[in-house]
Parts: C-alpha cells; structure tokens; sequence
C-alpha cells in the first residue's frame, strides 16, 4: 500500500501584518513580479519532493500563509493540478484554503472553488468591531458576517477561526459571540487562545504596559465557555483548539499532522515532514520569498531526526487529538503504562488510565502544555 500524503503550500503576503502574528509573512504590497516567480518556484519545489517521496497516495493540501486567498486563483488551480499530477489522489483530496473575510477577499470565492477548493478556512476571529480593531483586522464584523455566508454557499467545507482570551473579555460576551459564529454555517469551530509571542507587536504592548493580556482563572474559564457551547451545539473537541459537527467535517489536513502522517511542505518558511529511508526527516524551506525563489527547489535544510526527537514530536502531536498516541508510538521516550511520569499524571486525572494508549482527559487538555513537558523530559 503507498503511503499517503499531504501537502502544505504557504503563501506569505498579506494585506495587513496583525498585531499577534509571528508567522512568516509579509507586506503584500508591489510584489506582483515576485509573487508570479514564487509560484512558478513552489512548482519546481513540488517536483523535486517528488523526485524524494517517490509514489504515494495524497490525501489533502493547504494552502496557508499569510493570505493566500490574496493569490491569483488561476495559480491555485495551477498548483492543485501539478499535486495532482505528481502524486495519486486518495479519493476525493481535500483542499484548503484560508482566507480573511474582507469583501475583497469573498469576491475571489467562486473562482477559488472553480480551481479547485473545496474547504474554506475563514479567519473571522471576532465578530465584533472593537475587538477586530484591537486585533488589528482589516475586515469588520458586518464584512465577517458576509463572508461566512457566502463562503457557506460556494464551498462544502467551511471551518472558521475565532480567537478568546481577549483582554477585557468575559465568559458572557464569549457565549455570545461564540453562538453567533455558529449561526453563520460552519461545521468546523477552530477557536484559539490568544497567546501573546515574542517579537510581535501585541509582546511590545504586554512589555510597554498598554496591553494586559487575561489572567490565567479568566482564560482557563473561557476555554470551559468554549467547550461547553460548542458541545451543546454538537460540535465534537475531536483536538484541543477544532471542533467538528462530526467525523466528515474534521480536518484531514490537520489530521495528517496531528496523526504524525508524512507531509509535504512547499512555499517560503514552509517545514515538512517526510519518511526517507525509514527515518523520519524534518525539511524546512529558505524563509524570504527572494531567497526560496533562488534556492530553485533546494530546501534550506534537511535533518534526519534521532528516535528520540521524533518520538517528541509525535507525544506533542498525538496528545492533541482525542485518541492520544500509542506506547509503540513513543517507544524511544522510554514511557510505558506504568512509568511514574504517567503514574502520576493518571492519578492527578491528568492522563486517561489506558495500557494501550496516552490519551489526555478533559482536564489534560486544559493542563496540556504542563503534561506534555512533563512526559517529554
């Protein structure tokens, strides 16, 4: 059986570089040549993995960023096509796209289906205008709320990203507003805690005292919040921060990571993981789009990880979803069923009480970062 796949594409551009952002992106602006030539290099890029993977089954790709429902549509379909030519389609492939719900950005929709899309992930992350404005968005909520449901109307799959933990939030104004995005149509719920990253512009404001992020009880109850309408409305907490109003509308994308499956990474900053060899290999791409464009298909670097970096990366990776991951999995972590480390976090409720597998509770999963560094060292 060929092993299956999926694809990762970034696109770096954005209108507006938001205030919490730490991803690799830049100013849109003027870089229409630059753009054309990173699109014909993410193609040569893609066709030299493929000369590494060999054969295999692809099951999704995502095009991320950044905006990179701000790309010509047409290069969309260009690239959806070339993945499909270079590895076998596994049924149906899923094919993501994000995208900022401006009205500039909903009117590219149906030539973004027609490429080939057939999942939205739309970043509405509030849907109110005071908080879209601290959050430095480019769209407001009526703009928000047209999207959603155009969006809803021109693709399958639509999955929206919402953002809590703001400062000033209450768990009131959250059910609120949280029950007002699922009225807009969606079957996938992303909502993620705001974390304020170092060198951002939000990480400035925290050091500068001009903005006070939420304290640790009011975040914890917003995430309580979160599950709690979500569940009432049938979504499924199938991974920490998604939610699914069932088993088809769950991310396969996402999944792929979150199961340790190989993915391909293309696009500037992007990072893959691949099986060459039989070792788990990490890839990572030149970060500037000049440098990617000039590196003509080369990755910046390529490690081979050791057993045990590779059993880490799936412990963090597998404990995120709701099956958790297998003893076999983390074999060179040395954690077994009746090691103390998960003796303990069993009995602080922590760790499901399962020989088989390491599966965090609900109340894990609000503790997730203190029981994955507690198993990983």
């Amino acid at each position: 059986m060929t092993a299956e796949l999926g694809l990762y594409i970034h696109w770096p551009y954005c209108a507006k570089i938001c205030p919490y952002c730490d991803f690799n992106v830049y100013r849109d602006r003027g870089r229409g040549e630059e753009q054309a030539a990173l699109v014909r290099a993410i193609a040569d890029d893609l066709a030299a993995q493929r000369a590494l993977t060999g054969p295999r089954e692809l099951v999704s790709i995502f095009f991320g960023g950044g905006t990179p429902s701000l790309m010509d549509p047409a290069w969309a379909g260009e690239l959806v096509a070339l993945a499909r030519r270079l590895w076998t389609p596994a049924g149906a492939v899923e094919v993501t796209l994000e995208a900022n719900p401006t009205d500039a950005e909903a009117s590219r929709f149906a030539a973004f289906a027609d490429a080939g899309v057939n999942r939205l992930s739309l970043g509405l992350q509030a849907l109110d205008d005071e908080s879209l404005a601290l959050l430095g968005r480019n769209h407001d909520a009526a703009e928000a709320r047209r999207a959603a449901q155009l969006a809803a109307a021109s693709f399958p799959r639509l999955s929206v990203d919402m953002i809590y933990a703001r400062p000033g939030q209450t768990p009131d104004a959250w059910r609120a507003e949280l029950r007002a995005a699922i009225d807009l149509g969606a079957e996938h719920v992303s909502p993620y805690q705001l974390t304020i990253e170092a060198g951002t512009a939000f990480d400035r404001a925290v050091r500068r005292g001009t903005l006070v992020p939420v304290g640790e009880e009011t975040a914890a109850q917003l995430y309580e919040t979160t599950q709690a309408v979500l569940e009432a409305a049938g979504f499924e907490a199938y991974e920490v921060s998604n939610h699914a109003r069932g088993a088809a509308a769950r991310s396969r994308h996402n999944l792929v990571y979150w199961t340790g499956q190989d993915y391909v990474g293309a696009g500037p900053g992007a990072h893959g993981r691949l099986t060459l060899a039989g070792a788990r290999t990490a890839t990572f791409a030149h970060a500037k789009p000049a440098d990617y464009i000039a590196a003509a298909g080369a990755f910046a670097t390529r490690e081979t990880l050791s057993p045990v970096e590779a059993a880490e990366e799936r412990l963090l990776a597998g404990l995120r979803i709701a099956p958790g991951v297998g003893f076999d999995e983390v074999a060179a972590l040395g954690l077994t069923p009746d090691h103390p480390k998960v003796a303990d976090l069993v009995a602080a409720g922590l760790i499901a009480p399962d020989r088989a597998r390491l599966r965090a509770t609900r109340e894990g999963r609000l503790l997730l970062d203190h029981v994955t560094s507690r198993l990983a060292t």
